[in-house]
């Protein structure tokens, strides 16, 4: 036995599938956020704060939005912070299979298999945040499903041919994938963590194993299709304090904001803030300009002159990014610009 489970309201057997056969969603939230350290020393990845909630809670509100009913979630790292308060908040009840060893991408999703259901499973890396059109690439991994019996469809943000992690054909079909060639490419692409999985690949899957190497490329080296679905050029990988950093830069921007202070926070008047979200009940103090920052709920910093990109936790640490660059939506004075 791998996993327990508890939900926030257990989503049972009986809801019914989201728009595009989707039975139910998965959400990858196991892994230790190593990279994402020292925030994951104090919360796991999917609970670290974009804009003016959990990253989780950006996850659910979106698979909601697709009228997604049943949703999972695996856990490892800090798996003793996925409780009720957690989970209440959650546009969406989750039920959460607490891993006592890391089972890997492809064994978190056969780990689930009793509680998504049969059918297609929507599969969602717990530290991507894309606006994808979840009932779309549903209804096309459907079709694909029928017509070319694929294993899988992945989502894939387009780059030129030769690019990015994935190549894509003709037909819309991988042809690359982990630097092996599966046919012609006509166009590059970078896979955005988002997948729908077909019931013949879920029966495959490993009790302990990674999806792309232990799932995909073996269905391809047997010469089967996985498909593709256009996922936005813009999207965030929350992994590294630079990329968090960028998530909540886009979060202003899509808010048409320049900076953010939650309920109950207190900026003293000393400090401008500027391209930075500050959370609910944080106390920024002295004199200066927060840049490009995010505070989180209930932290307290000083200002002395300048501080920009950096990270305050509610722990007390502050945690400079460094070595960021601009890339696609950034707001202009994550570009450098004035003001």
């Amino acid at each position: 036995m791998h996993a327990g489970a508890s939900s926030g309201g257990v989503a049972t057997a009986t809801s019914s599938a989201a728009p595009g056969g989707i039975s139910g969603a998965m959400i990858l939230a196991a892994g230790f956020g190593t990279r994402l350290r020292p925030l994951t020393d104090e919360r796991p990845k999917p609970l670290v704060w974009i804009g003016d909630r959990p990253l989780l809670a950006h996850l659910v509100e979106r698979l909601a939005r697709a009228g997604v009913q049943r949703v999972v979630m695996n856990t490892f790292h800090r798996a003793e912070d996925f409780g009720g308060a957690a989970l209440s908040a959650l546009a969406l009840p989750v039920t959460v299979l607490r891993e006592v060893e890391i089972l890997g991408t492809a064994g978190g999703v056969a780990n689930a298999a009793e509680a998504l259901g049969a059918g297609n499973v929507l599969v969602w890396n717990g530290d991507i945040l894309v606006d994808l059109d979840v009932a779309t690439l549903g209804a096309t991994h459907a079709a694909a499903v029928r017509d070319k019996k694929v294993g899988a469809t992945l989502g894939v943000a387009p780059r030129a041919r030769g690019t990015g992690t994935v190549g894509v054909g003709a037909g819309g079909e991988v042809v690359r994938l982990r630097g092996e060639r599966f046919g012609e490419e006509v166009a590059g692409g970078d896979f955005v963590g988002v997948q729908v999985i077909a019931p013949e690949l879920r029966r495959r899957l490993p009790a302990q194993g990674c999806l792309v190497g232990d799932g995909y490329l073996p269905w391809l080296r047997e010469g089967r299709a996985l498909s593709t679905f256009a996922a936005p050029a813009a999207w965030d990988d929350v992994g590294t304090l630079g990329t968090y950093l960028h998530a909540n830069a886009r979060w202003l921007g899509g808010r048409g904001e320049d900076a953010f202070v939650g309920e109950g926070a207190v900026v003293e008047a000393g400090v401008s803030v500027i391209g930075s979200v500050v959370g609910a009940g944080a106390r920024v103090r002295g004199s200066g300009v927060l840049r490009g920052c995010v505070v989180w709920p209930g932290a307290e910093v000083v200002v002395e002159g300048e501080l920009s990109g950096a990270v305050v936790t509610a722990g007390g640490v502050t945690a400079p990014a460094g070595g960021l660059k601009a890339t696609e939506g950034a707001p202009a004075w994550w570009r450098g610009a004035s003001g």
